[in-house]
Parts: structure tokens; sequence; C-alpha cells
């Protein structure tokens, strides 16, 4: 079994079989029931650890301690399919709009032709879609992601694809109405056409009005009030 594949099924198995205090099964357990030898598991449970997803107590056991979980560690369970508390996709929701302003004016300043040209063709491929009939999650992660990657930072653009990873299942859920694929595809004009000006505060005016929209849908469907009552 790949690491990366041990990895995720290993987080969801852990989920789905621990304890009500959070105790999980053993080492020799696990190792058992994917069929690994116990190092493969350690190793795992290493990598889980530092994304803080567990903790291993000395004489007593392996844990979940997931109140503080990392950004990756949050879309590792995406990809594994574990559920993810309803604030910390708010949260990720509202940070993915931070990062993707500050994106929007460092590309005005370092974006390059090949970005230019990147751009294009992805905005002529959504208007295939479209005219099919079809929602554009993939070229709407395949634009937002380009505009980073035009920062010329490999970190920031790392970040940020964690935020697309944690998205993959909701997105596709957010473009199935064709209206909002439509006035989207239309948004990422607009944004295009300032990066081509090389006008920042343009983009990053209409990158927070794009994001806004989003915020606002992916607020309501995981509950107004929970977002309030915690930011209240």
């Amino acid at each position: 079994m790949k690491e990366n594949a041990l990895l995720a099924d290993l987080a969801a198995y852990l989920f789905s079989n621990s304890s009500g205090n959070g105790r999980t099964p053993s080492e020799r357990e696990l190792a058992e029931h994917f069929g690994v030898s116990r190092g493969q598991i350690r190793e795992a449970l290493a990598i889980l650890e530092a994304m803080r997803i567990v903790e291993r107590r000395a004489k007593s056991g392996i844990y979940l301690t997931t109140t503080e979980v990392s950004v990756d560690a949050m879309a590792l369970f995406a990809r594994a399919g574990v559920p993810l508390d309803p604030i910390l996709i708010y949260e990720t929701v509202e940070l993915r709009k931070i990062h993707e302003i500050r994106a929007a004016e460092l590309a005005c300043l370092r974006a390059t032709e090949e970005n230019y040209q990147r751009l294009r063709e992805i905005l002529t491929a959504s208007e295939k879609r479209l005219a099919a009939g079809e929602g554009i999650a993939r070229e709407d992660r395949d634009f937002h992601l380009e505009i980073v990657r035009a920062t010329k930072n490999s970190v920031f653009y790392r970040v940020c694809s964690v935020y697309y990873m944690m998205g993959e299942q909701r997105l596709p859920i957010y473009f199935s109405e064709s209206a909002r694929s439509r006035r989207s595809h239309e948004e990422h004009i607009r944004i295009y056409e300032a990066l081509l000006a090389r006008d920042g505060n343009l983009a990053q005016a209409l990158m927070n009005a794009h994001l806004q929209g989003a915020e606002s849908y992916w607020k309501g469907l995981i509950g107004g009030a929970a977002t309030s009552a915690a930011y209240g």
C-alpha cells in the first residue's frame, strides 16, 4: 500500500474506530487490519502525530487529538472522506479569501506571458463547459491556482493548493447551478483583464467581490448561526 493511500485510509479508520475518550486501536491491531508491518504503521502514525491528528502516549496508547489540526491534516481528512467540523470549513474559506486577494495583487506585479496564456486557455475551457451546460469546478480551481502560481512564490502556491484539495468534493456542488457558473466565469474575465492591465488595486477589489459570494454561500450552507456563535 502506498504511503499516501495508507495515511488517508488510516486517518479514516482511526476516526471510525476510536473509543469515547479518543483512544484508537493499537499498532498491532492496525498493522493486522491494513496488512502491513508495524514499522509502516509506526511511520504513518508519526506523520499523523506531526499533523496533530493523533497523540501517542507512553504506556497508554494512541489517541485522536484534532482540536488544533494543521491545514495539511484537513486536506488529508477531505481526501479520506472524514467529515470536517463546519467551523473549520468556514475558517478555511475565510483564510483562502485573504490569501487570494493578496495573490491577485502580487500577480499583477509578477505574472509572465506564460501565466496570461494559461489563464486564457482556462477561460476558453470554461466557455466550452458552459456551452455544453456543464459546471466549471475544475476550471475555477485552475484559474485561481494559476493566479497564485503567477506570484512566483512556491510556498504560497502549495498552501493555496491545499484549500482546493479540501474543496474537491464541494466545488462541483457549488458549480452545479448554471447561473452561478456563468456568473463566476464572467467575474473571472474581469479579474483577468485587471491582471493584464497590471492594475493591482482593481484586481484585489474584483477578487474580494468574487470570493465574497463563495464565502457567503458556504457560510449559509454550514449554518450562519454556528459561525455567528463562534465569532459574535
